[in-house]
């Protein structure tokens, strides 16, 4: 790729991106273009631009995607309830597309030859961008370092940024790698990659300890409309507004923290820490919104899809023609799940109190340990016996059944 003359960088002003801009300037004598997305990482926007261009950028966008990460990419996935492996709400993941697609754009105004990103060769973000960009341009060229460099280790590249006067935000005592936006932040690295070693207290960002938690419970009111929350105690939001407030209300009460080991993409396992207050909070309310408002096998259905979906966000099939066939029928079961839901908030926990909609399937008239009109308790006998029917034949065929 001896022909580039101009690459458009996704930049986070971390190490490994910092030292990349520094390295493809020499490595190719090019021109490099930074790109920042604004997805909700607070303070660590503070000053990109002027390093991005002291490191030798010729340009630096710093674009604010943060109520577009939420409307577009966020809360269709929680309309899905998605989770990948049972515990990952895919704060990293869900954010990829959305940087990639705007890095193209990035590109095509600008006039640029190929992309670059800091994605290490072993991780699943290397396939998410990189997906992702050829799924917009099947012709676009594409420079990762991580797999091209002899800079093989994070100490040698704190090495590098050392020797060219990159200032750079990890320290040997404390090397973790981070990813932090409006759903969440990771950490990776360093001390982590002992499964066994616990992490340390003052490593957390988005949430107080439980322990620290306030004494007192919090009741907090969330209103859906069509599957995506809309309202906190009764006050409208939009989306980047209402997710915030739901990071600081999770946060205080020590809600999101979780520890696991998952397994990449990529084939190997890999052990991290992540703060999701927000959205550990909103999954839950909105799974108590559709638990009175879908219909069962609808519910059911839709939960069956749960892990592909996560799988195909995890993995970085976003612009997938089966993502989108998943989306639509996600979206159209969510056409009735409408209403408030009512939650507690106390010491790491966050518990259904009530919930109550318009469009609601619950009947307590059926559903009444009382006296009723409208139930004929007698109608079960047949109901029993026609289910049975399958299984009395297996067992007067002579069949043995599992567990006999």
């Amino acid at each position: 790729m001896s022909d580039i003359k101009k690459v458009v960088l996704a930049y986070s002003g971390g190490l490994d991106t910092s030292v990349i801009l520094k390295w493809l300037i020499e490595t190719y004598d090019c021109e490099v273009v930074t790109f920042s997305a604004d997805l909700g990482q607070e303070e660590e926007l503070d000053g990109l631009e002027e390093k991005a261009k002291k490191t030798g950028a010729v340009k630096a966008y710093i674009d604010d995607l943060r109520e577009e990460f939420v409307r577009d990419y966020v809360f269709p996935a929680f309309r899905a309830n998605a989770i990948y492996e049972g515990q990952y709400l895919l704060g990293t993941s869900i954010a990829r597309p959305l940087i990639a697609k705007r890095q193209m754009e990035i590109a095509r105004m600008e006039g640029a030859d190929a992309v670059s990103h800091g994605a290490t060769g072993k991780g699943n973000d290397q396939v998410r961008f990189e997906l992702s960009y050829l799924a917009i341009d099947p012709g676009i060229k594409i420079i990762a370092p991580w797999r091209d460099w002899d800079l093989n280790s994070r100490t040698v590249l704190m090495e590098f940024a050392k020797k060219h006067g990159i200032e750079v935000p990890q320290t040997p005592k404390k090397p973790y790698s981070t990813d932090r936006n409006m759903l969440h932040i990771s950490y990776e690295g360093g001390v982590l990659e002992d499964p066994w070693a616990s992490a340390t207290d003052d490593m957390y960002t988005m949430s107080v300890r439980p322990e620290d938690a306030p004494d007192t419970p919090e009741e907090v009111e969330i209103t859906f409309r069509k599957g995506n929350p809309v309202a906190i105690n009764g006050v409208e939001m939009t989306p980047g507004v209402l997710f915030k407030a739901l990071n600081v209300l999770g946060g205080k009460h020590g809600i999101g923290r979780i520890d696991l080991v998952e397994n990449r993409f990529v084939g190997m396992k890999s052990r991290g820490v992540y703060e999701t207050p927000g959205g550990t909070l909103l999954r839950k309310a909105h799974m108590a919104m559709e638990s009175i408002t879908l219909d069962r096998e609808v519910a059911h259905l839709r939960d069956s899809l749960i892990p592909k979906y996560a799988e195909l966000i995890y993995n970085g099939f976003w612009f997938s023609p089966e993502m989108q066939m998943l989306q639509n029928t996600i979206d159209q079961s969510q056409e009735f799940v409408n209403g408030v839901v009512r939650m507690k908030l106390y010491k790491g926990n966050s518990y259904v109190q009530g919930r109550k909609s318009d469009d609601s399937l619950y009947n307590e008239a059926f559903a009444t340990f009382e006296g009723d009109e409208v139930y004929t308790q007698k109608d079960a006998e047949g109901f029993i016996r026609l289910n049975a029917l399958r299984l009395r034949i297996q067992k007067m065929a002579g069949r043995k059944l599992g567990g006999e």
